[in-house]
């Protein structure tokens, strides 16, 4: 059975905050402000949103955040009674349990958006923890278990990562001559990577009559934890967020060439045939490292493919930027029917990776 992509939405918090807006949101950390500046040089993100207040109020919940995607979505919907399926993916939410998902589907009830009794899917994870709930919710649909399924991806970051809350490592002053070494900055580096937000896409098994759909391809998941070590975690009791930059620059090229060439190997494709790739960018410290296995791959094919980000405009916001970015890319571009988009979402956790081959639909 076939399936699409028929509607998308996001939400971003409060308005775009500028770089040197930063620490009046999330306040800050005695020492970091020589890396705060390299950071934002590397990874050229220039505006972000925080669901904080300036005293570092939460202003949303994770779960408010993914209402208000859904709202988007299904904004004049008159789909919403067939939905059967939520899937959703996150980081980290205010409860270990239940699920995202259950919560989800109890404020949306509340709302009156998703009334009925349904099927739930919550994923854990960093990046693709929302990636593998679109790829959940597409198999249910493909299936034929469900006629519309509905997925939400979310992140709220600044809740763990503001001053108030974060309790980074003490061993800076240990390592002043090789500070990328140490455990505090693995932790607080990430202050000014990542940024809040969500995302919602309604996977039904027929196209849109009126609107623009995408045709789901194939999806394709790959693990290399079983060869790689640990690169990134969130620590469950004491909310603490790290990555280890040296783990992550000797793994992540090899791994991001390896996951793309065995999805396209294993569906028959080329990514010549595409008109534009949409990845998820951490820093556009990565963008070299991307071209370069574009180009590699579409070598010898006819086309050539492009990317596009809005990596720059909405910062890094994990596991909900998939959904933030085809939403906003359908808005600012022109489509024509049989045009191809991929999704390409790595994740440095243990390097799990998610792609997923569109056909735009009219």
């Amino acid at each position: 059975m076939d399936c699409y992509i028929t509607r998308t939405g996001g939400y971003l918090p409060g308005e775009a905050i500028n770089n040197e807006d930063i620490s009046a949101f999330i306040g800050k950390l005695e020492g970091e402000s020589d890396i705060k500046e390299k950071i934002l040089r590397m990874n050229g993100i220039k505006q972000r949103h925080y669901a904080l207040d300036r005293q570092q109020n939460p202003t949303h919940d994770v779960y408010d955040l993914a209402t208000l995607a859904v709202e988007d979505c299904l904004n004049n919907c008159g789909d919403a009674e067939s939905i059967g399926y939520l899937s959703t993916g996150t980081t980290n939410a205010p409860l270990v349990a239940p699920g995202l998902a259950s919560i989800l589907h109890s404020r949306l009830a509340e709302l009156e958006i998703l009334k009925q009794s349904i099927e739930i899917n919550s994923n854990s994870g960093i990046c693709t923890s929302a990636a593998q709930a679109i790829v959940n919710a597409c198999r249910v649909v493909q299936l034929g278990e469900h006629a519309s399924a509905l997925s939400v991806g979310v992140d709220q970051p600044s809740d763990i990562l503001k001053s108030t809350s974060i309790k980074a490592p003490c061993d800076r002053d240990i390592h002043l001559d090789d500070i990328k070494n140490s455990k505090w900055f693995m932790s607080v580096f990430l202050r000014f990577m990542l940024s809040d937000g969500a995302g919602a896409f309604l996977i039904q098994d027929k196209p849109s009559s009126n609107r623009i759909s995408f045709q789901v391809n194939w999806t394709h998941s790959k693990s290399f934890a079983n060869e790689a070590p640990l690169c990134m975690k969130l620590e469950n009791r004491t909310l603490l967020l790290s990555q280890d930059v040296n783990i992550l620059n000797d793994y992540m090229n090899r791994y991001s060439r390896e996951s793309v060439i065995s999805a396209m190997e294993a569906n028959d494709d080329q990514l010549g045939s595409y008109r534009i790739v949409l990845p998820h960018l951490s820093s556009y410290f990565f963008r070299r490292m991307m071209l370069k296995i574009m180009r590699e791959l579409c070598s010898g094919s006819e086309g050539t493919v492009d990317y596009w980000t809005n990596l720059q405009t909405t910062g890094n916001t994990g596991a909900a930027s998939i959904y933030l970015m085809l939403n906003e890319y359908i808005e600012s571009h022109e489509l024509r029917g049989g045009d191809k988009v991929l999704l390409f979402i790595p994740e440095s956790g243990q390097f799990n990776f998610v792609i997923i081959s569109l056909t735009v639909v009219r």
